[in-house]
């Protein structure tokens, strides 16, 4: 795909745009060694650990199911360690607030409502698992502050759905079982035996299904 590419915005002429793909974020740690193993526990990938030059480490991990990466080390910031505050997006916050405290990270309980103020904070998940609505926190050894949000309906605009994409296996799982979910209200409504919609009775649930998942990520009306 041209990196540029042309693009109509109401009735105005047609503009160039210049994809800028988010690529690293940089975190201020005091100990690069404790941040490295700490980051491995969390389930970041390590991707590099040079040192070209004296006064100079640059470590880079990447966490699960993540197009950018977090680097940290010596000689790449002068920000005060644990000044960072930083966002992952899941699909399932209670699978994922789950597996981090199994990996001995000490995890915030779930709330739901806004991520700020914490007096606005309530207690568990979203009643409707409504997407950006619900909440954990973590912090590294410096208090660098990671806010996990659960995303799985995408606000309108956010996604393209030309670049409609899945970044890890359970993430297309999940949505896959959401998609699911949603034909089978698709089947009683229509009349159809859920039992029978992967059957030649009923060839259209495939394209059902992939209009749903991109309806879904682009933030776009899901079919019904």
């Amino acid at each position: 795909m041209s990196t540029t590419e042309r693009i109509t915005t109401g009735s105005d002429a047609s503009v160039a745009r210049v994809d800028l793909k988010f690529e690293v974020a940089i975190i201020p740690v005091s100990d690069v060694d404790r941040a490295k193993e700490f980051y491995n526990r969390v389930g970041f990938r390590l991707d590099a650990d040079d040192s070209p030059m004296d006064g100079l480490r640059i470590v880079q991990t990447t966490p699960p199911g993540s197009a950018a990466s977090v680097n940290f080390g010596l000689g790449i910031t002068t920000a005060e360690p644990g000044s960072a505050n930083s966002g992952l997006i899941v699909s399932d916050i209670e699978a994922a607030h789950d597996e981090l405290a199994d990996r001995g990270i000490d995890v915030s309980d779930i709330w739901h409502g806004p991520p700020y103020p914490v007096q606005a904070r309530q207690p568990g998940v979203d009643p409707e698992r409504t997407s950006y609505a619900s909440f954990f926190s973590f912090t590294d050894p410096d208090g660098n502050i990671w806010l996990v949000q659960e995303v799985t309906t995408r606000a309108p605009g956010r996604i393209s759905a030309d670049e409609t994409g899945y970044v890890s296996t359970p993430d297309l799982e999940a949505a896959l079982r959401r998609a699911e979910s949603a034909h089978k209200e698709h089947e009683k409504r229509s009349g159809g035996s859920h039992l029978f919609h992967r059957s030649s009775q009923n060839g259209e649930w495939p394209a059902w299904y992939a209009a749903y998942m991109v309806a879904e990520q682009a933030g776009t009306e899901l079919p019904s």
